[in-house]
């Protein structure tokens, strides 16, 4: 055991701790995280702190300092653990709640003396954090990687005890990136691939393992899906500022999320109401005349320690890379954190969000962007092939809902999530489709006026149980989506424009046809589910059965109806050796309804999917470490194929996917962090009456890699790069041309103010860099007609203060 003690005026000892012996410290269940004891004494004196993202030991060796206390740790505790900035003018205990938090650490405080010890692990304990905070995992810290899930089993998992595929994009990854859609962070996360509209952010397409239908509609919030609609234009965003956390679940999730994309789904945690005072405002400014403002409150509500509060906002503007066009974005997060007991928690939270512009969405052909097949000549990669006078994509979201849990006892625990959601939107837009000139495109109209509305309910009984020498995570569930848009579509024809010196102001529109539109979308499911432990043995078994109805009509047309039920399954084990090694292997089925029509005006019937999966995982116990390798085998059948020349699909294409995934997270030393990832997925078609049979989908790169560090490379300044690495993919179904591969950098740049003079405590600066080297590329294609730029160099500066 280790004591360092700092007075207040006195010098800070080195960082290297002298060992010495102390008595073991129990820590007082009061003390959990998330519990009431956030709410501190008044008599609590407070402290200005300012500590930058750092290795543990030498974070509270400096609040040691700080804040003049005496500090007990074993070394072995604290060893190779990574620590966020904290900021402001706090408690000794709120500063050591915020460097501990999710790292299995606990502190005892007595007086000027610190304690930090091990925290016990208790079922009790357990159940007392809401499934909520489970999710948010607030146990990443700096480069850390973090250790337990909820998305793939809908209870607190370690990962290592998950025999499925999942990353976390952990709140330190967001802070240090940037992003300001889904997609762009997505680009260091194997088996993803946003790149599917370029350097649109209108939607936030993601292609799981290379499958890209339904690639809006795999996202969750919370736990719940946003019910957007892949057939509409009103599909939904979260903007990455409002979320604590985002889990990539890769491969089938039918067996406990009813209808998903065969890739599987990105889950999105919100940031929620703490105990802990945090306060935050920041400014960005950037290239394209970037302007954002950022807001995060949150704290305890009154003095009983039993509600804390929570308001995060937005405001921001740019213009987009295409000319004339931009984006604009309104939001914001109010939630409330209800605890009246520890075995009882309730969140209440809002989303509402504005998009008065919606930036771009359209594409080029292919000759005269990822060839040189025109006449030698490329367009550029900041046309427009619409036009300003036009041009109008606005779309005001509303998300509402509630997590209820309650622990009956250490045995029993229920859940219940609910969500309201509601949608406008209105889009007014003239596109370019194929040429009809040496220089011009022919242009048309496609104008929408959309309202949905949606809402899902889900209750979850969970019961931890033995039987002789098997431990059991039992968890029954009952869950209810519905969701209806409705509204109508024009459409009409504008004047060709010339791609190389176009003009603007005048173009010709006119509306020659328009339609109501009608769709329906309801599912109810049951599901149940066994986590197992037996010795070293972690075995999970699911299954769950959806009932399911869909309906797509465009008057005066009759609707096209499905309506059935699906039973999907899901079998895994994994092996857990002492060394932190855990072998895994696991089967899975899923499905997905269609809206989309056969011959005689019917709905397909869903598309069903199958998946084998193995892998193996490296997280040493109180490592700041975990290694992931996973092959898989996945299959989709049922695919909706268009037959040449006819207007109606039909169901009988079947595509195979087969891949290596690899991701490493690590903390290389304690100023250094890394995460890298390859992904290899060889896809084909295996069934095509198109005659695409032994080809590659399009926008379905063979090999994707990436690399980012974090290098505290001094006290307050961190430096943060990043290489992103996309292969070639097919341009079109039938193989006829390639999409070129990739390379791109980032960077990042953080400075803690703090450390320039106590004027500036809690005040840092990060430089950000996308796309640093301006790389002119195509994203992707999904047609001659149809290909994607990818984003140009994006150069942001933020000065945030917390406090």
């Amino acid at each position: 055991m280790t004591r360092n003690s700092f007075g207040l005026k006195t010098r800070p000892h080195p960082v290297s701790l002298a060992i010495r012996s102390a008595a073991p410290v129990a820590l007082a269940a009061a003390l959990l995280a998330g519990g009431p004891a956030f709410a501190q004494p008044a008599a609590a004196p407070t402290v200005p702190v300012s500590l930058a993202a750092q290795p543990l030991a030498a974070a509270l060796n400096e609040l040691a300092r700080q804040a003049g206390l005496e500090l007990i740790v074993e070394p072995g505790l604290v060893a190779g653990r990574a620590a966020p900035a904290v900021a402001g003018t706090m408690t000794a205990r709120q500063a050591l709640d915020r460097l501990l938090a999710g790292s299995g650490l606990v502190a005892t405080v007595d007086g000027n003396t610190v304690v930090v010890s091990r925290a016990p692990d208790t079922a009790a304990e357990q159940a007392m954090a809401p499934i909520t905070v489970t999710a948010a995992a607030h146990e990443e810290s700096g480069g850390a990687p973090a250790r337990r899930t909820v998305s793939a089993s809908k209870t607190d998992t370690p990962i290592l005890e998950t025999p499925q595929s999942v990353s976390v994009i952990t709140a330190a990854q967001l802070d240090a990136q940037k992003p300001r859609s889904i997609g762009e962070v997505l680009g260091y996360t194997p088996g993803a691939f946003a790149g599917l509209a370029g350097s649109s952010n209108r939607y936030d397409y993601v292609a799981l393992r290379g499958f890209a239908d339904s690639s809006v509609d795999s996202t969750l919030l919370d736990g719940q899906r946003l019910l957007s609609d892949q057939g509409s234009y009103s599909s939904m965003q979260v903007d990455p500022f409002f979320l604590e956390r985002i889990d990539v679940l890769r491969g089938p999730a039918s067996v406990l999320y009813g209808r998903a994309s065969p890739g599987g789904l990105v889950a999105l945690t919100s940031k929620t109401a703490q105990f802990t005072p945090q306060r935050s405002i920041g400014l960005t400014v950037g290239n394209r005349n970037r302007r954002e403002g950022t807001l995060d409150l949150t704290g305890p509500l009154g003095d009983s320690g039993t509600l804390a509060w929570r308001v995060t906002a937005l405001a921001r503007q740019l213009d987009s890379q295409f000319t004339g066009v931009k984006e604009e974005r309104l939001a914001l997060a109010p939630s409330l954190t209800i605890r009246p007991s520890k075995q009882t928690s309730l969140r209440l939270h809002v989303y509402l969000q504005r998009d008065p512009e919606g930036s771009y969405h359209s594409g080029v052909p292919a000759d005269a962007s990822v060839g040189a097949g025109h006449n030698g000549q490329k367009i550029s990669r900041y046309f427009f092939d619409g036009d300003p006078s036009v041009e109008e994509y606005r779309r005001d979201q509303r998300i509402a809902g509630y997590q209820l849990e309650h622990a009956f006892n250490d045995t029993f625990t229920f859940r219940q999530n609910a969500r309201y959601v509601s949608t406008d939107t209105t889009l007014r837009q003239v596109y370019g489709d194929g040429w009809s000139g040496p220089r011009t495109l022919a242009r048309y109209y496609s104008g929408a006026g959309e309202s949905t509305r949606g809402h899902a309910i889900d209750n979850q009984l969970e019961a931890r149980l033995r039987s002789g020498p098997v431990s059991h995570i039992l968890l029954a569930g009952l869950d209810y989506q519905k969701r209806h848009v409705n509204g109508r579509w024009d459409w009409g024809t504008a004047d060709p424009i010339d791609v190389f010196a176009p003009v603007y102001g005048a173009p010709g529109m006119v509306v020659t046809g328009g339609a109501p539109i009608d769709r329906h979308l309801r599912q109810t499911g049951v599901y149940v589910q066994d986590q197992m432990a037996i010795g070293r043995w972690r075995l999970t078994l699911g299954g769950r059965d959806d009932r399911v109805e869909a309906s797509n009509q465009m008057a005066p047309a009759e609707p096209a109806r499905w309506k059935g039920s699906r039973f999907t399954k899901r079998a895994g084990a994994v092996y857990l050796f002492d060394n932190g090694v855990a072998p895994y292997a696991s089967w899975s089925d899923g499905f997905n309804p269609s809206l989309r029509n056969d011959r005689q005006g019917n709905n397909l019937p869903p598309t069903e999917t199958e998946q084998v999966e193995a892998g193996i995982r490296y997280q040493p116990e109180g490592g700041a470490t975990l290694l992931s390798a996973a092959v898989y085998q996945l299959k989709q059948s049922n695919v909706a194929t268009q037959p040449a020349g006819f207007f109606y699909f039909v169901p009988a294409g079947a595509v195979r996917a087969r891949g290596l995934e690899l991701e490493a997270r690590t903390q290389l030393a304690d100023k250094l962090s890394l995460l890298a990832s390859y992904t290899f997925n060889d896809m084909t078609f295996q069934a095509s009456p198109a005659g695409y049979q032994g080809n590659t989908p399009y926008q379905a790169p063979r090999h994707m890699a990436s690399a980012w560090a974090d290098w505290n490379f001094l006290p307050g300044y961190s430096l943060g790069a990043g290489v992103r690495h996309v292969g070639t993919s097919w341009g079109d179904n039938a193989n006829t041309f390639k999409v070129p591969s990739y390379v791109l950098a980032d960077l990042a740049l953080n400075v803690d103010l703090g450390r320039l003079g106590t004027a500036f405590r809690g005040a840092s600066l990060r430089l950000n860099a996308s796309n640093l080297f301006d790389k002119t590329y195509v994203a992707s294609c999904m047609s001659a007609s149809y290909c994607y730029w990818g984003d140009a160099r994006n150069v942001s500066a933020t000065l945030a203060y917390q406090w």
